[in-house]
């Protein structure tokens, strides 16, 4: 395993990792080209550290599985070029792109509605597959020049198939649309679910129904009761 020395460049800090911009060069290989992503899970001292450790390194290694399953979903994600569990950290290709966040309010009301309704249809995919993102919003999708939507950071996501699963995570999708982009979400989210429904068929409505349903359980729910994450 090849080692990065010196400093690397710091492009997002979380709460659960840090992603790194390097040439691929001195992450992986000298005679590589291009740059990687470097996710580093980073350890919380309020746990206990072997207990730290096992779950970065499990986190880590599910994490790279679901970006391998994803993509042989039909649904496009970084390629995966190094898991070092050890480390607790995975070594990525860089996708060259648009944050959808950066542009979902500046298109033109048709180009937003095909945008929209593919990434309906990958959401789908992902689901059909008994795979949810766990994080879905529009800061985890990156528009390539060539049209495609790549969905990145599963740190949060898992194997699941129930229909509870798959309705949280159209409802955190539909909530981040609200939240970020406000004056277009209604009609976004519309065409997200269009998507949804064509892409995943026979089973779409009753998940579309469970995601209404809890968005009404935390509208509903006394605001200190609630739980934020």
């Amino acid at each position: 395993m090849n080692k990065v020395t010196g400093p690397m460049s710091l492009i997002k800090k979380g709460a659960e990792a840090n992603l790194y911009l390097e040439d691929f060069s001195r992450a992986l290989h000298p005679a590589g080209a291009g740059r990687v992503i470097i996710k580093h899970r980073i350890s919380k001292r309020y746990r206990v550290p072997q207990l730290d450790l096992q779950l970065r390194e499990s986190r880590t290694a599910l994490e790279a599985k679901l970006f391998a399953d994803a993509k042989a979903a039909g649904v496009p994600t970084p390629a995966v070029y190094e898991i070092d569990r050890a480390a607790t950290r995975l070594i990525m290709e860089y996708i060259e792109g648009k944050q959808v966040k950066l542009i979902l309010d500046g298109l033109e009301p048709g180009e937003r509605r095909k945008l929209c309704r593919l990434i309906g249809r990958q959401v789908a995919r992902l689901h059909a597959a008994g795979i949810v993102h766990g994080d879905l919003t529009t800061s985890n999708m990156i528009l390539t020049s060539e049209g495609k939507v790549f969905f990145v950071d599963f740190g949060l996501g898992e194997y699941d198939s129930s229909l509870e699963a798959r309705g949280v995570d159209l409802h955190l999708l539909g909530r981040a649309l609200q939240s970020v982009h406000f004056r277009i979400a209604d009609g976004a989210y519309r065409a997200v679910l269009s998507g949804y429904r064509r892409e995943f068929g026979k089973g779409a409505d009753e998940v579309v129904e469970r995601a209404k349903e809890i968005e009404l359980r935390g509208r509903y729910v006394a605001k200190e009761e609630r739980v934020w994450h």
